[in-house]
């Protein structure tokens, strides 16, 4: 047989081959589900936890995963297989999806039944058609739903969690007040349209245990928004979704580009249903312009906290989960103002240890904003989708990834204190005045009258003079054993020592904890504060490494504790 002919026969057999591979995926699938227990979450008080697990809770570490651009596919598709991109998921250590979507895909039958590579030849995306041919060749001729089902069943497959996000509805990039998808009757926002395509999402991913919640819809906002349409609406939005999958989490975002919930503060929200319910906030850098370069960081930090507090924090006393559901920084690690941002939320969200979704996986785009293959500097990946674009980032945030407190330990067993220090991502040591892994912070007590103890012993930290090492000793009353969360950002931990010195607490070059003069506490807004930023956060896990056994063994001739 000559080659040409086997060319020939090779391109009759192809589209045969590509359909059986996808036959046999789909069937292996169903015939043989994955070993590993998928959750059932529902929420007990501020809490999500897995029904399935005795109560026990689940933090969402989520990724974003933008799906509702012009091409209306999850992006990455041309640039790696569609299984390595759920394991990295994985390996980058979040356990959950937010995945994008808009609402056409699912209302318009036309657009959901355009194949994926018509949606590229459309664009003049030939470049992106040879990549998913080499990457993904099953789903290059597929419809358009269903290259999102084929997303949503890989990632159940490898135990990611998935939260469908209504993210616009005509697709294309979000946001702004006046591109039609902003609220309930504008142009593109019809509300019985909006209701319908939630219940067919509802509906068509019932079976898929893995699928855990469903956002009703990103970022509200535009001159028609308004409080009474919101509660309307939302409320028809959640009954509607619940009704359908009583399974999922439904979560519900505010206005505003989902930044204000505060009107719900004297005016809840009624519902038929309870233990379901989860609200969603954003927190971006630039959602404040450049006032963390052109403002001081302390007051910056202090005034969005406390409105952060306003809008949607008194939501976690009033018994529900607040996700976080959109957060991130451009990866490069040069944008001034969204380094100091990101102090001042992990500080934050470590404080509250809220559950989040981090914007985004996507480290360059099929097309965006009439460019293809536009980069994301906010991607964690990089252009070509093969590797973290800054690893020390993943580091940084790898301890908000695992859960600090949890509902139902025993204050008795459990409660305790860690030091955290949001610029590194590490916290003090067991038996060391040193910054290591949160995994092995040692377990601390901060007293009503604001000593900070070791647990279960006797000794405190102690300041002892300028630019010296932090000092464990005996405690006493002594004010240099007195520490007070002082400036706007409460994230100084200040004391006093014995000659009346005013001290914080501050990292050397070896990410050794030492004391130093107070700095960036007001005015100066070129002043960096973060190496002094410290949060003493509640915690109750029991992977924590003990506390100081035999603190005796690291004493010095003065008292203090040996950290060589």
């Amino acid at each position: 047989m000559d080659n040409t002919f086997k060319s020939y026969l090779l391109f009759l057999l192809l589209p045969i081959l590509l359909i059986l591979h996808t036959t046999i995926i789909h069937h292996h699938r169903h015939q043989n589900p994955t070993p590993e227990p998928s959750p059932s979450l529902s929420t007990t008080s501020r809490w999500i936890v897995d029904d399935r697990k005795n109560g026990e809770r689940v933090k969402l570490s989520c990724i974003n995963w933008v799906s509702h651009l012009e091409t209306a596919t999850p992006e990455g598709l041309s640039k790696q297989p569609l299984d390595v991109i759920s394991k990295m998921i994985l390996d980058m250590g979040f356990n959950c999806v937010r995945l994008t979507y808009p609402l056409f895909l699912f209302t318009d039958d036309e657009l959901g039944s355009m194949t994926f590579r018509q949606s590229l030849m459309k664009l003049g995306l030939s470049g992106s058609i040879a990549g998913v041919q080499v990457n993904n060749p099953a789903l290059v001729d597929l419809s358009l739903v269903n290259v999102f089902q084929e997303v949503v069943s890989n990632l159940n497959d490898n135990n990611v969690m998935i939260i469908l996000d209504n993210h616009i509805s005509k697709p294309g990039w979000c946001c702004n007040d006046n591109d039609g998808n902003g609220f309930f009757g504008d142009v593109y926002f019809d509300p019985e349209v909006w209701m319908e395509g939630l219940s067919r999402v509802a509906s068509m991913f019932k079976g898929y245990d893995n699928v855990i919640g469903m956002s009703l819809r990103n970022e509200l906002r535009g001159r028609r928004q308004n409080i009474q349409t919101w509660y309307k609406y939302m409320q028809k939005g959640a009954e509607r979704v619940h009704a359908v999958n009583p399974d999922v989490l439904v979560i519900v975002s505010g206005l505003n580009y989902d930044l204000d919930l505060s009107f719900l503060q004297k005016n809840p929200v009624t519902l038929s249903f309870s233990k379901k319910l989860v609200f969603e906030i954003h927190w971006y850098g630039f959602s404040d312009g450049n006032d963390w370069i052109t403002s001081n960081v302390n007051e910056e930090c202090g005034r969005v906290i406390d409105r952060m507090e306003t809008n949607a924090l008194f939501l976690l006393d009033q018994g529900y989960p607040l996700f976080m559901s959109e957060w991130g920084v451009d990866q490069s690690g040069t944008n001034d103002n969204d380094n100091r941002y990101l102090n001042c939320l992990l500080g934050w969200a470590a404080e509250h240890d809220l559950d989040w979704a981090l914007w985004t996986i996507v480290g360059s785009y099929y097309y965006r904003e009439g460019v293809g293959g536009m980069e994301e500097s906010y991607g964690v990946l990089n252009w070509n989708w093969h590797e973290p674009r800054n690893s020390n980032f993943l580091e940084k945030i790898s301890p908000l990834q695992s859960p600090f407190q949890a509902p139902g330990l025993s204050s008795n067993d459990g409660e305790h204190k860690i030091l955290f220090h949001p610029s590194t991502g590490l916290c003090m040591q067991s038996n060391s005045t040193s910054l290591g892994p949160c995994s092995n912070a040692v377990r601390l007590d901060y007293t009503p009258d604001k000593f900070i103890r070791v647990k279960d012993t006797n000794y405190c930290l102690e300041a002892y003079e300028v630019n010296t090492l932090l000092q464990v000793i005996m405690c006493d009353d002594d004010l240099s054993s007195k520490w007070e969360a002082i400036s706007a950002s409460k994230m100084h931990l200040s004391s006093i020592t014995k000659n009346g010195t005013i001290v914080c607490l501050d990292i050397d070059s070896n990410n050794t904890i030492v004391t130093n003069y107070c700095k960036c506490l007001s005015d100066d807004y070129s002043c960096d504060p973060s190496s002094q930023w410290f949060k003493v956060i509640n915690s109750t896990s029991f992977s924590i490494a003990p506390p100081f056994d035999d603190i005796s063994q690291y004493s010095t001739s003065d008292g203090s504790v040996s950290t060589t």
